[in-house]
This record gives C-alpha cells, structure tokens and sequence, in this order.
C-alpha cells in the first residue's frame, strides 16, 4: 500500500468568522453497528498481555545467541541490560499494541438527553496570525447546548489582543494579562470564570474540524460513570510545510493516537493534552487546576487518574494544530514532553502501585528513559558499527523486526484511515514523510528524550518552548 497521510486544513472553511447561535438541544440517536460476540474488557486486558508475554518469551529465546556473543564483549549484566532496552522491551510493547488495537471496538455514543454547558479555554501567546481562525472554527460548531469562549491573552507581544478586538460574540470573553506567566497561568485563570461544568481546552493555534465539540462531549457522556477527562484527536495543520512537519503527521496521525486509544480501551488516557481536552470542571477545580510546570498538562492528567477517575479518548474529535516547523525546534517539544513526564513521576509516582489495568502504561512510562538511553547509547552506535561489518549490536537479526514494525503501522494506518473516511476527511499522500518517520524517527527523537530526561533529574533551567 502506498504510504498515505491525513488531511490539513488547506482545505478548511476560509473568510470572517461566523456568529453562532444555540439552537435547542438535540436528542443524540444511538448507532447499533453489527453485532460481535463480546468481550469483557478485563478478558482483553488478560488476552492482550499473555500474548505480548509470550511474544516477549519468544524474542528472548531468539535473542540468546546474540545475548552470548555480546556478553563477551561487555559482560552478561550488560548484554542483558543493552538487549532487553532495544529488543526485547521494546518488542512486547509493540505486541501489545497490535493485540490491544485488534481486540478494541469503540464503543457508540449512545447519549440521548440533552447536551450539558461547556466552557472552552483557549489559552493565546503572540497567536496573531491564527487566532480568528481558532475562534472561525469554534464559530463553525453545531454544538447542541450552552458554550461559553474564554480567549487568554497570555501577555502577548505582537498583534494578538488587536486582533481578539476586531470580533465579538456573546459566547466570547477575552481577559488580557499584562504579562506573560505561561500556559498553566493562563488556564487557571480562565478556570475561575468557567461557567458549566464540562470545561474544553483548545490551543490559539488549533483549528477544530466540524463536529468535534458534539463528538467529545457525546463520548464523556457515553463513557463510563467515572470518566472526568476526555482526550480529543489532535492533528497536524501545517504538515505540507516541509519534512519536519511532513514527519511529525505520521507520528500524530499514527503513534499518539493509536497508544491513547489503547490506553482509553483499558481505562486511562495517560495524556489528556492541552491542545484539546475536555474535563469536568468540579473535577478540575478539585485537584487545583493546572500546575506551574513544562508538563502541566501530564501532571493534571496523573493528578485526576490519582484521585480515582478514567480518563477516556475520542478518536473522532479531530482539531488540527501547528507543528514544530524546525528539527531544533521539533526537540525542544519532545524535551520539554520528557521532562514532563519525569515531573509526573515526582508528583504521583504513586500510580505505580494503583490496583487498575491503566497502571500497566505507567510502568510503561517509567520504563521509557531506560529504553531511550540504551537505543541512544548502543542501538544508534550500532547502527554505525553494522556499516562496517561489525555486528554487536545491530545487525541482520535485527532485521527481524521488520515485519513486526510493518504490521504495527499497517494497522494503526487502517484504523485511522477507517475513521478519517467516516469524518469526510481525504487520506493524502506523504510517502517521504513515512519512509523517514517509520526508519529514522528515533535516531532524532529518542536522544532528544534523554536530553529532556537528564535536565528534569538535573533540575536545569525550564524552557517552555514550543507545545
């Protein structure tokens, strides 16, 4: 199959932003797809790691010749040690990546009440030249209920306060901080004005496609009972650009979604992103609302997973958003993403002994620096010895994994295509962007990880950076 990706908004609706009424609420009509034998999600959950379990047994044993021989060289502990971080780890979670998307079947919304308030933060930093048309596409929604629009200039220095004075709305309120106290800041803020009780964050350079308010409200409605937070889709907006970002669609359009849909699948979202999230606003207010930190949004997500609550996903409540445009700036992100995730750790470790099936991905998360270190360390070193004949490391057993990777992506693909064809969306071609995500993505990423790793554990000076 030729290697495809997701549409921008090149395509979205152009010209003046649009008023936007609130027609009376609507009864949603429940989809009753074809019937399948049902299994308990419990039943998945167990189904899904034996298999991986017995996928990683098999690696292992596969593994053992190239263990020995390495063990030579660097002793047992470190063979062991190098192997399990680039091979067999990494194996059994694309394992149970693979099971757990085969055994999900997303669940209908099958809300038929009416639709509840919501309150949608948008939190704007020198977003002059997108930020009408994050607020077009607020204006685009048929959002069936009560919306309330809080836009926070967060001290902007270029044209983005003139440019929130040029419209009005009687959705829309704009408070204008003085001085930029970053993106935490400006969410509280926000937070104390919030008037429903499901509250929506959106970033000031996001685009929402058609229907996204009505499809992540219906899905926290549909959800299970102690559901607080819901993660929309976010994908890229600017992924024509150049190969940055032509990467970076794959990734968003592949990897984020299909582990957060997995994670949904076995009860907690271990990401609800900033860009676009939905959470109950008792809840937010409950655990303090956003946290002063580069990954208030994972922290904020640990913190209501800690309290007892689900969070869920919504795979078809899409909004586009800029990539970063620059590979140093594409390392900034993913640096700032890791020190975030060391910052949960410091926080709520404690999810690591919570009795539920989501603690599995936690462990995952701790385990992520480690895997990180020994790929940046031996696997990429590796690469470089098996071009000259020296196979340590890397070499023609690697090649093994091949067609694990291929299946892997071969399913995230016809999942996501599955679900852009349901929205109206076109799948476009990005072949280039594939092949270089697919064989070299890690080689950038992953040292950049290690980097963002070692400044949180060093307690470096915090750039937020990019998103």
């Amino acid at each position: 199959m030729t290697p495809l990706a997701p549409i921008t908004t090149d395509s979205a609706p152009r010209g003046e932003p649009l008023a936007l009424s609130n027609p009376p609420p609507v009864v949603a009509v429940a989809r009753h797809p074809t019937r399948r034998p049902y299994l308990p999600v419990r039943l998945k959950f167990a189904l899904t790691l034996i298999a991986s379990f017995a996928w990683a047994g098999f690696s292992l044993h596969l593994a053992s010749p190239w263990i020995r021989d390495l063990g030579r060289l660097i002793g047992p502990v470190g063979a062991h040690l190098v192997i399990w971080g680039v091979a067999i780890l990494p194996g059994f979670m694309n394992a149970f990546l693979v099971v757990g998307l085969m055994l999900d079947r997303r669940p209908p919304r099958v809300w038929q009440g009416t639709f509840p308030g919501v309150t949608v933060l948008v939190a704007a930093y020198n977003e002059e030249a997108s930020i009408l048309a994050t607020i077009q596409s607020l204006a685009r929604q048929d959002y069936p209920g009560p919306l309330q629009v809080v836009v926070i200039n967060d001290g902007s220095t270029d044209g983005t306060m003139v440019k929130l004075a040029s419209v009005t709305y009687p959705w829309l309120t704009v408070i204008d901080l003085e001085k930029n106290a970053g993106k935490a800041n400006a969410l509280n803020q926000g937070l104390k004005i919030a008037a429903h009780q499901l509250t929506i964050t959106l970033d000031g350079d996001s685009y929402l496609y058609k229907g996204a308010l009505r499809h992540l409200v219906g899905r926290f409605l549909s959800d299970p009972p102690n559901t607080a937070a819901v993660a929309g889709s976010v994908l890229v907006r600017n992924s024509r650009l150049n190969l940055v970002t032509r990467i970076q669609e794959w990734d968003y359009f592949h990897g984020i979604a299909s582990i957060k849909r997995l994670q949904s699948l076995f009860q907690g979202t271990l990401v609800a992103q900033g860009a676009f999230s939905l959470y109950r606003t008792d809840v937010l207010r409950e655990v303090g609302g956003w946290p002063e930190c580069v990954g208030e949004d994972i922290v904020l997500t640990w913190a209501i997973l800690k309290a007892g609550h689900r969070v869920g996903y919504c795979e078809d409540a899409i909004t586009f958003t800029n990539a970063p445009t620059t590979f140093r700036q594409f390392i900034r992100q993913r640096q700032r993403w890791s020190r975030g995730l060391i910052e949960a750790f410091k926080t709520h470790g404690g999810l690591l002994l919570k009795p539920r099936m989501s603690t599995v991905f936690v462990w995952w998360n701790l385990l992520f620096p480690y895997m990180d270190v020994a790929y940046t360390l031996f696997f990429i070193p590796g690469i470089v010895l098996a071009l000259f004949g020296i196979y340590w490391i890397a070499g023609p057993m690697t090649l093994l994994v091949l067609p694990m990777a291929g299946l892997v992506n071969y399913l995230m693909f016809f999942i996501q295509s599955h679900m852009f064809r349901a929205q109206g969306l076109r799948v476009r071609r990005n072949p280039l962007g594939f092949v270089v995500y697919a064989l070299f993505y890690g080689i950038v990423l992953q040292p950049g990880c290690v980097l963002g790793y070692l400044s949180e554990m060093l307690n470096l000076r915090k750039h937020w950076g990019t998103k």
